[in-house]
């Protein structure tokens, strides 16, 4: 009878077609036996997901590409099927093998989690064309909010605010154009499908719109298969605020009130909130029932977010685009609730109603996620690739979850997101959740390539992110103050020096304890200091600074320490302490005592303390350097940034190019990435082709030598 009403209200209210009542009316609400999934992704949300499953007795199957065979989502799952190479059109991607594989390992549904098939209608019609329990939204739904002019219609009359914009059909340049001057500039450039920042581009402009545009349209065809785009006016410094919603195939929908993702790089989220600071309580009551009406116009099932683009100074708020999955920022909702948001999906999917009322669910306390990437955010947050070379993490504990994908040694790929894991904090407020989450970040410790963990350190203790004054112009808005100068100091070179020292002694107290041969060089009484001369030079980079360090071994267990040759000789003491995963190094620096962690990777010494962690870089011997600098990349050649994949060639041997026109298009960890010129010159060679891996740094184009 509920449902009944509920579908006459959709009629009634918000002018829903009378088709999408029918397949509102017709979702299955009989119960239906889970006990085996296959879950359709990879990472971190494959393990997660795994856990709740294993957590109610229900097995899991997981899928791989070549590349993830030995990865931490394969281990976590019950069986796995490889399903084919690296790149994800070639494997996460393959509908067809995903079916096969979940028809032969007898599941009764599948878990996409988020990204690849998350949001695919096609795939969600042929799970249920296979008898196949998709968990996520009807078809339909998926189809109505993944075209962004179509989810604008519907939520408009729905009653949800929109922003102004076009959402037309016509994709010509010409209406395009004529529409954005009508609008107003600045404007988003947005794909129709999609999310995740992916073919979004800003217009500040006139003369920036068709630049923009093509760019847009270039990165959502091969994101999404599609290249239509959609026009919005631009909302200056706006918050993003979305609401996490869930409902069920007995007409049951609720909030479970709302989380901020203002704080972003590249349109995409780095760190999140719940609840969103600053907010009133009737501001919280709004933008929870706009959410729950906008699941409802869609006869939505599962888990879904709203998205909504928020005023900073007065809070009124938007429609911007409806998620319809599982979120990366799930987890803070979760704590926040005391839930298990993948055990409701896997319940409602199984045709249970939702195990808890609005009234029933409860706000308490607060929670922070920090997105821990392989990026440089020193270096514009572009991307990194490589080994996890040494990784320590926090303990986890009721209040602390460490949502990840990765364990050390594993392989940072460029084919996929470079996200290493979640750090999820929760207090009892948000001054204790923020505390918590300082402290944390202290203690996860990476090494083997570059993170953002600095960074997080940097953004956490910023005072305007402490007072909950954000928006999504955040980063640029405070670059400076995020991003200060640093200097080395002192202090930190003589520990990094003491720690090379103290790790050679150790180093060589096992090798004269492995050896059996009593005169062995290493065999000697003590197995400390071992032809050391009266002073020693030290040399780091840090940065693109040189620095040195000057010891003098003035006593045992003693030495006296200097920075390029200036000011006073310091007294140092220290001891290291081998642990089965880490280096402790207790320091004291005249008088004063310190602890550090260490670690040594390659040609670096990294110190992790409690404020800063610190890397040393030990340059190459003289002769390495001579020889490296002979093949040094001549100004005008074109250089890759990141490491990844070539995708597409813009010039060809022989073009004269100016300074800023585009060569070529990499493509790595779901970024595009546009190498420019540097210099105008006639291209001589092109050392690469489309489909190439290329090295971070590894010469891609060569220009002609201007002569005389």
């Amino acid at each position: 009878m509920y449902q009944l009403r509920f579908i006459k209200d959709l009629l009634g209210k918000n002018n829903i077609t009378s088709q999408r009542c029918r397949d509102i009316s017709n979702v299955r609400s009989e119960l239906r036996r889970i006990d085996k999934i296959l879950i359709a992704n990879r990472g971190e949300i494959a393990c997660r997901i795994s856990r709740t499953a294993k957590k109610l007795g229900i097995k899991t199957v997981g899928v791989f590409s070549e590349a993830d065979r030995d990865s931490m989502h394969v281990n976590s799952t019950d069986e796995a099927y490889c399903i084919g190479p690296a790149p994800s059109s070639q494997s996460y991607l393959r509908q067809d093998k995903i079916i096969s594989i979940a028809r032969k390992s007898k599941c009764q549904a599948i878990h996409p989690g988020y990204g690849f098939l998350s949001e695919n209608v096609e795939f969600a019609e042929l799970c249920q064309k296979s008898n196949i329990i998709f968990i996520g939204p009807p078809a339909r739904a998926i189809r109505d909010m993944g075209i962004k002019s179509t989810s604008k219609a519907i939520m408009s009359a729905a009653g949800v605010p929109i922003i102004e914009g076009y959402h037309g059909e016509d994709q010509s340049n010409e209406t395009l154009f004529t529409e954005a001057k009508r609008i107003g500039f600045p404007l988003m450039i947005k794909a129709v499908r999609g999310g995740g920042g992916k073919g979004m581009r800003i217009a500040l402009k006139e003369s920036d719109f068709l630049q923009a545009l093509e760019s847009a349209r270039t990165e959502s065809q091969k994101a999404f298969g599609d290249s239509a785009v959609l026009l919005e006016k631009y909302v200056a410094e706006p918050r993003h605020v979305e609401v996490q919603i869930f409902a069920d195939q007995h007409g049951n929908a609720v909030h479970l009130f709302e989380r901020d993702c203002s704080v972003q790089r590249r349109h995409q989220k780095i760190i999140e909130e719940a609840p969103a600071p600053g907010i009133s309580e009737e501001i919280r009551r709004e933008l929870g029932a706009a959410a729950v009406r906008a699941a409802k116009a869609v006869g939505y099932v599962g888990a879904g977010t709203v998205e909504f683009i928020m005023d900073r100074h007065t809070h009124s708020f938007h429609f911007m685009e409806m998620n319809t999955r599982l979120q990366v920022e799930h987890p803070i909702t979760e704590a926040i609730t005391g839930t298990d948001l993948v055990e409701w999906q896997l319940k409602v999917a199984a045709g249970e109603k939702l195990p808890l009322r609005q009234e029933d669910i409860q706000l308490q306390g607060h929670a922070f996620e920090a997105r821990i990437y392989a990026e440089d955010p020193r270096g514009d947050f572009l991307p990194g690739a490589g080994r996890l070379l040494y990784l320590v993490t926090p303990s986890v504990s009721d209040n602390i979850r460490v949502e990840t994908g990765v364990r050390e040694n594993d392989e940072v790929s460029v084919h996929y997101d470079p996200m290493i894991a979640k750090l999820v904090v929760w207090g009892q407020d948000r001054s204790s959740a923020l505390r918590i989450l300082r402290s944390k970040l202290s203690e996860y410790n990476i090494a083997g390539l570059e993170t953002n963990v600095e960074f997080l350190k940097d953004l956490s203790t910023h005072p305007k992110f402490q007072n909950g004054n954000v928006h999504t112009g955040f980063i640029e808005e405070n670059y400076d103050s995020l991003f200060p100068t640093l200097q080395v100091p002192s202090e930190v070179l003589a520990q990094g020096t003491l720690g090379i020292i103290l790790s050679e002694e150790l180093e060589a107290m096992k090798k004269a304890m492995d050896s059996e041969d009593p005169l062995s060089p290493f065999a000697t009484e003590t197995g400390l200091r071992l032809n050391h001369a009266l002073v020693r030079r030290f040399q780091f980079i840090v940065g693109n600074k040189e620095l040195e360090v000057d010891v003098e071994y003035s006593e045992p267990e003693v030495y006296l320490m200097r920075v390029n040759d200036s000011g006073p000789w310091r007294k140092v003491t220290g001891s290291l302490k081998k642990t089965q995963k880490t280096l402790e190094l207790k320091t004291e620096i005249d008088g004063v005592v310190g602890s550090v962690r260490i670690a040594r990777v390659g040609n670096e010494i990294v110190l992790f303390g409690k404020d800063r962690s610190w890397k040393l870089k030990i340059p190459e011997p003289k002769y390495v350097s001579h020889l490296s600098n002979k093949s040094k990349v001549k100004l005008g050649a074109a250089v890759s940034p990141i490491p990844g994949v070539v995708d597409k060639i813009l010039i060809k041997n022989g073009d004269v190019v100016k300074a800023g026109d585009p060569l070529l298009i990499i493509v790595a960890m779901k970024m595009e990435y546009i190498i420019k010129a540097s210099s105008g010159g006639k291209v001589e060679n092109i050392l690469c082709k489309a489909g190439d891996n290329v090295a971070k740094d590894k010469l891609l184009v060569k220009m002609e030598e201007k002569t005389a």
